[in-house]
């Protein structure tokens, strides 16, 4: 196991960024078609094919899923993810064209100080096909990919990973981008609001406070502008209906709640993408699809944590510092 979401079985992840831009992109590619769904909690969601995704639509299966920074101009990136499938035969055939889904959504990063002048320029379109082009078993986390460019309220974001295995044998993985409007932080201390669902201190072992103050629980945000969004895919190897992967992303978006304080509000647009590879060859009775849910939601709440504390600060002036340049460790 390496504590990442391509511990399920037919999923690679790769990642692109632009340090000049401060911005990224990470592509999940699935081996083969996989079921998926997808659940939008935030007020201010940006997404690409979405739709698509409802159970009672008529696509059953997609190739990838995309996570980007750009904020719209981030939804550009599918098309370069799309355009590495067909290259390489994958796609749905329609009329003798194949045509490659992949949807994704995108998080807002324009303020943090990087240079955006890429206007005219399919920027995010190369980093969609770079980042297809690196999807492999292991992944860098923290500042990279569609996190590199991520921030919170009071600390860099980024992007983050994690996997369990369920009492079913079924594996589960979560896959993060972090660009939270609130805070990872209990308050101005170095602990996790995720801190009761660490493993082996993969974000630094360092629970919950002793006790809980008043001030721990004042609200920090960045503001009332939308520059904000955490957005994610949990992923199993059961086979799971699209109903089914419906209710995992919808259980999974508990771990958002988990790990950040505030979340899915209307500056947000907080997206989770559930998919099945079916590698397992099993499907999943109802309450093998509960354990799923939670403990969807539980990697989640570790991702988004392991997210921020691998983050490295960018190198701008007034840039948001790292956990560990904050708290050490």
């Amino acid at each position: 196991m390496r504590n990442l979401i391509t511990d399920v079985a037919g999923i690679k992840v790769g990642s692109a960024h632009d340090p000049a831009l401060a911005s990224g992109v990470t592509a999940l590619i699935f081996d083969a078609p996989a079921t998926a769904s997808v659940v939008v909690s935030g007020g201010g969601p940006g997404l690409r094919d979405a739709a698509l995704l409802e159970p009672e639509m008529t696509v059953e299966r997609i190739d990838a899923l995309v996570l980007s920074g750009g904020s719209a101009y981030g939804l550009d990136s599918m098309g370069g993810v799309q355009s590495f499938l067909r290259e390489n035969g994958r796609g749905l055939e329609v009329a003798g064209q194949l045509v490659p889904l992949a949807p994704g959504a995108i998080l807002f990063d324009l303020a943090n100080g990087g240079d955006k002048n890429f206007w005219g320029q399919p920027t995010y379109w190369r980093l969609g096909l770079k980042a297809a082009k690196a999807a492999a078993e292991n992944f860098a986390l923290g500042t990279s990919g569609a996190g590199y460019g991520a921030t919170l309220a009071d600390l860099k974001g980024g992007l983050g990973s994690a996997s369990v295995v369920t009492e079913e044998s079924f594996t589960v993985g979560a896959l993060v981008a972090v660009n939270a409007v609130g805070q990872a932080t209990i308050g101005d201390t170095r602990h996790f609001w995720a801190a009761p669902y660490e493993r082996d201190g993969e974000y630094g072992g360092c629970g919950w406070p002793a006790a809980f103050a008043r001030e721990h629980l004042v609200l920090q945000s960045k503001g009332v502008d939308p520059q904000n969004t955490t957005i994610a895919i949990v992923a199993t190897d059961a086979v799971l209906t699209k109903p089914q992967a419906k209710r995992m992303a919808i259980m999974a978006q508990d771990g958002v709640a988990r790990a950040l304080r505030p979340v899915h509000a209307a500056q947000d647009g907080d997206t989770v993408f559930a998919a099945a590879t079916g590698a397992s060859r099993r499907e999943a009775d109802i309450f093998a699809l509960t354990r799923l849910g939670a403990a969807a939601a539980d990697c989640l709440a570790r991702a988004i944590a392991r997210a921020v504390y691998e983050a490295t600060p960018l190198p701008f002036t007034g840039a948001k510092p790292s956990w560990r340049q904050k708290f050490g460790g």
